[in-house]
């Protein structure tokens, strides 16, 4: 990518977020963002990635 981001590739992100992916908020009590980060840092990962890998981890242990 280039040094400057342009509206097209803002547009072609924002497209791309919106068809592709769905969003979830998630409130915790104060502190648990940063334990959770360090935690997932620690694993070499995203805290998005982290998260998303633990609940599928649960998913498969608990099935329906």
């Amino acid at each position: 990518m280039g040094a400057k981001y342009t509206d097209a590739q803002k547009n072609a992100s924002m497209k791309y977020l919106g068809e592709k992916t769905d969003s979830i908020q998630i409130r915790t009590p104060k502190g648990t963002k940063e334990r959770w980060r360090d935690a997932a840092a620690a694993a070499g990962t995203s805290l998005n990635r982290y998260i998303m890998d633990a609940v599928e981890e649960k998913i498969e242990k608990h099935p329906e």
